[in-house]
């Protein structure tokens, strides 16, 4: 029996590690989960668990408090940088010692929780977090729930190995999704998980490692970087796939910003990458300072989470007439721009963030996204109780639907009506140049103009009268009104502001359709059958399109001459395929690559399906790559996806 359990484990582990490490699962969730209910059972009829068994990730134990742990070699600070002079002063320090041009490694600078793992005989015997550099506390109970940390190696000899615990930000996500309280970010997420003394909730948050530097080792040195590096992946430990080496300071110049530039896209925090000298013989010459090692430093990004004050909280009308709760922030510098306002989704939300005017907050910016109030800051807890009964625009009696409040007065509410013909206006739907928003609310306000039909029938004298408005920017504008005629379908569907359906829904009914006066007879049952279109979507077209206000809108703008061309489909080597692209590319942005596909005619699909015939995966893909491996659909590497376009 004890033979067949370590033969389990092993195996188990195996599968761990193929799937946490190196990302390339080899059997399916279900035949695992067989396999480790197969460990479980084994292990209640022996009462025996081995140390390296993979249920003791799962967690469960309730410490009674931390231990104190001495590191056998210091972890270091870094010093830091956030200028390229900052970079180069440090260049200039190093010359003192080598006299001469050297190689430098760069990689990314976690944002998570620094943990010291030490390993005796190949087996995972302490962990602990940095604390003051020379003394931690103990967590190794909680570092074992992580699976992409291994709890055996073949290494044999004595070593402790440093690496960042992290939260991923979809993991973030799907927890805070069914979470009684929302976690405010991924790094106090992870932190919080790992000092918590019910191993369970560390389990719970589905942590993970990436490890970059063998602090201490018995037996064994290294030449550099590059060697250790690998002997950490040797060894089964995690390793960024982000890890360079350059031959000069303008190769790291570019590294950082071919980094920065895809920050964004990365599926975990960081605030910076980490330049090192890459010969550890240079390295032992140059030394440390008291606080830091000289061969190394980071440099630092622009920071896109602070905190701040909300000053205010007011309810904003969109063009569906839902009500939206902005928080008015005090001003506060995020990622370089100043910040004055943050998103709050709906009066849930604010409950479950539990903010208030005059609470302090956490408020996150990342690349153009809108920011956004991550919850209060520990004791500036508020509870917020002045949600509108009413639309503060139109006073008309607010509706509640599921956690969102909304206006029902769509004919005459101003946001809603402004808010409507900016968006037919804008650039991904009608693409009518020189109608702002800005435009589109006075022409509501001087001339009445409420209904997008409204905007074909402007005149030139109608326009003279506004502010701002001289000949050429009359004539500007109508004829960008005229030129919109002619409308892709997609565009023109996503421009009429269906409820629910967006720009990727709106191409997908276009390709199904083919027509606009075939979407607009669509029956239930055919509208299900587009990719992913649900219940709730072919409800809201249906409902759209049965309004007698929409009809009589359309058909005005019928009338006036609008009239969307029909579907035609590219031809290209992706034509009639439905494509799905997962991981971060190296060479261009997601929405780039989507771009291409499209042109050369294949169809985008957010998710993984049965009807998905090819997956185009770049780094760090994830979930999404393991279920077109389970359902047996075509991949293709990032280089291969090149190579075909």
């Amino acid at each position: 029996m004890m033979q067949d359990m370590k033969a389990l484990v092993a195996q188990l582990n195996e599968y761990a590690y193929q799937y946490y490490v190196l990302d390339k699962p080899t059997i399916s969730d279900g035949e695992y989960d067989a396999l480790f209910d197969k460990l479980l059972a084994m292990e209640a009829r022996t009462g025996v668990v081995l140390e390296d068994s993979p249920t003791i990730r799962v967690g469960g134990k309730v410490l009674e408090g931390f231990q104190k742990h001495t590191h056998i070699a210091p972890l270091y600070s870094l010093n830091k940088a956030k200028t390229e002079e900052e970079l180069r002063a440090w260049e200039q320090r190093l010359g003192k010692f080598s006299g001469e041009a050297q190689q430098y490694t760069l990689e990314y600078k976690f944002d998570g929780l620094t943990i010291n793992l030490t390993y005796e005989g190949g087996n995972l015997v302490m962990a602990a977090t940095r604390g003051d550099g020379e003394t931690g506390e103990e967590i190794l109970e909680q570092v074992r729930t992580i699976k992409s940390v291994p709890l055996t190696i073949p290494y044999q000899g004595r070593m402790e190995v440093q690496g960042e615990a992290i939260m991923h930000l979809s993991d973030l996500e799907a927890y805070n999704k069914t979470a009684k309280e929302p976690l405010k970010n991924a790094r106090n997420a992870c932190a919080g998980a790992l000092r918590n003394l019910d191993t369970s909730v560390t389990a719970a948050r589905n942590l993970d490692a990436y490890f970059y530097n063998v602090g201490y080792i018995e037996g064994r040195s290294f030449a550099d970087h590059t060697e250790m590096i690998r002997f950490l992946q040797e060894n089964r430990f995690k390793v960024s796939d982000f890890e360079r080496v350059y031959s000069s300071m303008e190769g790291v110049l570019d590294g950082l910003r071919e980094a920065e530039s895809h920050r964004g896209e990365l599926d975990f925090l960081i605030d910076g990458m980490v330049i090192k000298v890459n010969d550890f013989a240079l390295r032992e010459e140059m030394g440390y300072t008291e606080r830091f090692p000289r061969w190394a430093i980071a440099y630092k990004f622009a920071a896109e989470e602070m905190t701040t004050e909300i000053l205010d909280i007011v309810w904003d009308v969109g063009r569906t007439g839902r009500i939206t709760p902005t928080a008015i922030v005090e001003d506060v510098e995020i990622g370089g721009a100043t910040v004055r306002r943050a998103t709050l989704n709906n009066i849930d939300d604010i409950r479950r963030k539990r903010v208030a005017v005059g609470s302090r907050v956490f408020i996150r910016r990342s690349n153009d996204v809108i920011p956004e109030i991550l919850g209060a800051v520990p004791g500036e807890e508020g509870e917020y109780t002045d949600m509108p009964a009413e639309c503060p625009y139109c006073g008309a009696a607010l509706e509640m639907i599921g956690p969102n409040l909304y206006c029902p007065n769509s004919l005459s509410c101003k946001p809603q009506l402004v808010a409507r013909i900016a968006h037919y206006a804008s650039r991904e739907a009608m693409n009518i140049e020189n109608l702002s928003d800005k435009t589109a609310e006075l022409l509501y306000t001087e001339l009445g103009i409420a209904d997008i039909a409204d905007l074909y029938v402007l005149k030139a004298e109608q326009l003279l009268g506004l502010p701002g408005f001289k000949e050429k920017r009359v004539q500007n504008l109508l004829e960008g009104i005229e030129n919109s005629k002619r409308p892709e379908l997609h565009n023109f569907i996503y421009a009429l502001g269906i409820n629910t359906v967006g720009k990727k829904t709106a191409k997908d009914l276009a390709a199904a359709f083919g027509t606009f006066e075939g979407l607009r007879n669509a029956t239930e049952e055919q509208l299900l059958q587009v990719d992913e279109v649900g219940e709730i979507v072919a409800k809201s077209i249906l409902d759209f399109f049965a309004s007698r206000q929409v009809e009589m809108t359309i058909d005005r703008l019928f009338a006036a001459g609008v009239k969307p061309l029909e579907y035609q489909r590219n031809e290209g080597v992706f034509e009639g395929l439905k494509v799905v692209l997962t991981g971060s590319l190296a060479k261009m942005s997601r929405n780039e690559a989507g771009a291409l596909i499209e042109q050369q005619g294949g169809i985008l699909q957010s998710s993984v399906g049965k009807s998905t015939d090819l997956l185009i995966a770049g780094e760090k893909a994830g979930s999404k790559l393991k279920k077109a491996q389970e359902l047996g659909i075509r991949i293709l590497s990032e280089e291969e996806f090149y190579q075909l376009i």
